[in-house]
């Protein structure tokens, strides 16, 4: 069985493994020791925090292979970006370039560094290693922080929004990120992916270019992967918009990799969480559903075949279930539909 459930101090070994396997390109966990220690120390704080409004909490979940206590997989929850650090895109948009006498009419793209996003609540750093790349578990990895954000709203931003990692080769090339480079930087991908990731981002307000950058000025390359993304995360950009997330024109500003957003009441998923009482006991199969506790700092979630009656306050679950989940007969779970 997969459970999700907030990251702990002894996970270190398993995250520091992961962000190794992630590779070039995810900016959120940066092979560094003492970062990777903080992150976790700062999500343990943040579980243990009370707040009714959404400030620089960061909620790192991992996924637990049950029967061998492998840690398989990440996620995690920014409650509001950009408070501290500036949080930065670019905007694609047209100006249209015109005159009468000349009967001359062109729209053309262009990028704009903005700040946009700022207080937006984000999911990010969501990584499964690749032999569990099968079944539900991705869905389970990262629809779950749904059923979270549902349960503690007032924690979260009214926008939710996802970075999705752009377009880069096997050695953490991006054809973006070297048009940026030739002619504003002297500082490879990998390099600025890795100060970002640390925290250093004063060079971006130093170094990037002020004023819009007109798209058909950069390389061809560089041209044909805005708003593209990786090929390792097409899986997980399907299912934002599965859930309602759209594309509106915002990319990020070293791999032009897509951001995509969704009103937390317009995410199909919080729209159809259903709240049970649990009862114990045999169940007799039904439809594969993800199911979790309605804990802060001991919050847990699983998939389970149940049998679901919308019309009934309860649901019944197995006993193997309601202790994956530390759960008693008389609490409450929230459920959802995959």
């Amino acid at each position: 069985m997969m459970i999700l459930r907030p990251i702990q101090k002894s996970d270190y070994p398993a995250l520091l493994n992961i962000a190794h396997e992630s590779g070039h390109g995810f900016t959120s966990l940066p092979v560094n020791e003492e970062l990777l220690q903080n992150k976790i120390a700062r999500s343990e704080a943040s579980f243990k925090k009370q707040t009714d409004i959404p400030f620089d909490e960061g909620y790192l979940f991992v996924l637990e292979d049950s029967e061998t206590g492998e840690v398989v997989g990440t996620s995690a929850i920014e409650a509001a970006v950009g408070l501290d650090d500036a949080f930065y895109h670019y905007h694609l948009s047209k100006v249209i370039h015109s005159s009468r006498t000349l009967d001359v009419y062109k729209a053309v793209d262009i990028l704009t560094l903005c700040n946009d996003y700022t207080g937006a609540t984000e999911l990010c750093t969501l990584f499964l290693k690749d032999g569990y790349r099968k079944g539900l578990n991705g869905k389970l990895l990262s629809k779950s922080r749904f059923l979270f954000i549902k349960q503690h709203q007032y924690r979260f931003a009214d926008t939710v929004i996802a970075e999705m990692r752009g377009v880069s080769d096997e050695n953490g090339q991006s054809p973006f990120w070297q048009w940026l480079e030739e002619h504003f930087f002297s500082m490879d991908f990998p390099t600025a992916d890795y100060l970002t990731g640390i925290g250093q981002k004063v060079f971006i307000a130093e170094l990037m270019p002020k004023y819009p950058i007109y798209v058909n000025l950069l390389s061809k390359e560089a041209q044909a992967v805005i708003g593209q993304v990786h090929t390792n995360t097409k899986p997980a950009i399907e299912l934002l918009k599965s859930e309602g997330f759209t594309f509106n024109g915002y990319v990020d500003i070293f791999d032009a990799g897509p951001t995509v957003e969704a009103k937390v009441d317009n995410i199909r998923t919080v729209r159809s969480v259903q709240n049970k009482i649990v009862r114990i006991g045999n169940t007799q199969g039904g439809s594969p559903v993800m199911v979790a506790n309605d804990k802060l700092a001991g919050y847990r979630a699983t998939v389970a075949e149940l049998q679901v009656d919308a019309t009934s306050e309860e649901v019944v679950i197995s006993a193997e279930v309601a202790n994956a989940l530390n759960i008693v007969d008389g609490d409450t779970v929230s459920i959802a539909t995959l």
